[in-house]
């Protein structure tokens, strides 16, 4: 995750999702934020709960697209094992107010 390309709310939220520290994650996205998994939107507290904090998520990037707010992950959570993940943020007034991510 030393890829200085890398957005700073995205990065917060990236090491949030790493740290199991579910008030750090939503400390980092905007009141209302929103987010869709392929390509369905989802309830963002529910999805988190249930593919981050109770099934230990954890995300390693792979690459990062030149924005900044898009990149290529290997995730993993004990329910699915690891996956290759595509996502794409976006930052409004410094936090991330919406994300989509999806199998890449």
């Amino acid at each position: 995750m030393a890829d200085d390309r890398m957005d700073p709310a995205v990065r917060a939220l990236i090491a949030a999702i790493n740290d199991g520290d579910r008030a750090a994650f939503f400390a980092a996205l905007t009141p209302g934020a929103t987010m869709s998994d392929d390509g369905t939107d989802r309830d963002l507290a529910e999805w988190a709960d249930r593919e981050i904090f109770s099934s230990h998520g954890h995300l390693e990037v792979v690459s990062t697209g030149e924005d900044g707010r898009s990149l290529v992950a290997a995730y993993r959570n004990d329910t699915w094992g690891q996956m290759r993940t595509r996502w794409a943020f976006t930052v409004t007034d410094g936090k991330v107010s919406r994300f989509e991510t999806g199998q890449a």
